[in-house]
């Protein structure tokens, strides 16, 4: 990891980042500006309501007077701060705290029109910090009041593909839309998920040395099914691998994606902003 301040990609177009935790950093408004300064306009964050009811939707507009503020002191005008788009759902760290009580919280914010989908909601096999079967109790309970709400889902699955694939094949991938968040797994994997409707979105991992089978994967997922992400404060890519990640370092992983596909910054930029405006709506 290189030591002090590195130049931020120019991509010569707008871009998104598809999955955030704005709530995590310790400056929120300060990232939104890094983030319109890199040319990332368009964020989806996350609020866990087993965690922080409302916590996420009552900072938003807090968030973005202040970054407007920010951008206002510049001499060159810098445009208006990202539309964020917020994701509500149960993660399956605090499935154990699944209840009816929670599940008329999320339908209540649900009625917020800042609220875009239901996430991050799946099956994490690998730290286990809820019992299996609540993860999956959770999961299939989200899932089907997403298809009653009629939103997409945002899907975290780690050491659990399998699993969570069959529930989905059963449920069925909601006509809102089903993203499939930092994607770790291999090109057939990739191709799978896609043929059934999912939207592949790739994190700071495609960037590392290690993760060629990832950059597989990146090239089989058809453009249109494709989105970036950063999972921020998590994930940073390379060269700023091990620094606490914000929405504004997306575009590493956007460049690092055109490289792969052998295309544009520009067209892979702009089409991952218009998947991730497909999805979760919004300006």
């Amino acid at each position: 990891m290189p030591k002090g301040p590195v130049e931020i990609p120019k991509l010569g177009a707008q871009s998104p980042d598809t999955h955030a935790h704005l709530d995590m950093l310790d400056d929120p408004a300060g990232a939104l500006e890094r983030a319109c300064l890199a040319g990332v306009t368009y964020i989806v964050t996350v609020d866990d309501p087993t965690e922080d009811p409302r916590g996420t939707l009552d900072s938003v507009d807090t968030w973005i007077d202040e970054c407007r503020a920010r951008l206002e002191h510049w001499a060159v005008p810098h445009g208006e701060p990202p539309t964020i788009r917020v994701i509500v759902g149960v993660h399956p760290h605090n499935a154990k705290h699944w209840s009816d009580e929670v599940r008329a919280t999320i339908v209540a914010e649900t009625k917020d029109s800042r609220v875009a989908g239901i996430g991050e909601i799946g099956l994490d096999f690998h730290y286990d910090h809820s019992p299996r079967e609540d993860q999956v109790a959770a999961f299939r309970a989200q899932l089907e009041l997403a298809h009653e709400l009629e939103l997409p889902v945002a899907v975290h699955l780690r050491e659990a593909h399998d699993e969570g694939e069959a529930i989905l094949r059963e449920i069925g991938v909601p006509a809102a839309g089903c993203v499939l968040h930092c994607f770790t797994g291999d090109a057939a994997m990739a191709e799978r998920f896609v043929e059934f409707g999912c939207h592949i979105s790739f994190a700071g991992p495609v960037t590392f040395a290690k993760s060629e089978s990832l950059r597989e994967a990146v090239a089989v997922v058809p453009l249109d099914r494709l989105l970036v992400e950063t999972d921020c404060p998590f994930m940073a890519p390379e060269p700023l691998r091990g620094r606490v990640n914000e929405p504004s370092w997306a575009v590493f992983t956007t460049k690092r994606i055109a490289e792969v596909k052998e295309l544009p910054t520009t067209q892979v930029a702009l089409a991952a902003l218009g998947n991730a405006k497909r999805v979760f709506g919004g300006e």
